[in-house]
């Protein structure tokens, strides 16, 4: 039996912010893709997945696939076909860092 852990993003206290699930979290921020994705998604634009498929140069179907697993765990959300990053996991104006509750992720400062 192997329990799910999920630690509180910032400002959770309130009753503001969903937890993020620990481990599929990790497991999702380890593809270097994601990453990517992740920091397409961080200039602020929402964007349908053709679009992050085109700047990433890389199938539709891939993107669509790894944004399944982002969205899963809360790092993506999805508007009238538009993708973007949830409000409560932007942590600076720039969106390039991420609160993530048991850590903060830098995208300007980590390879993929």
């Amino acid at each position: 039996m192997t329990a799910k852990s999920s630690f509180p993003v910032a400002g959770a206290s309130e009753g503001r912010v969903p937890a993020l699930p620990f481990g599929a979290t990790v497991k999702a921020i380890g593809d270097p893709l994601r990453l990517r994705i992740l920091r397409e998604l961080g200039s602020g634009d929402r964007l349908m997945v053709t679009e992050i498929a085109g700047r990433l140069r890389v199938s539709a179907n891939l993107v669509s696939k790894h944004l399944a697993v982002l969205r899963r765990v809360g790092l993506v959300d999805i508007r009238q076909r538009l993708y973007g990053m949830p409000r409560h996991v932007i942590v600076d104006g720039d969106r390039q860092t991420l609160d993530l509750g048991f850590c903060v992720l830098k995208l300007d400062r980590i390879g993929g």
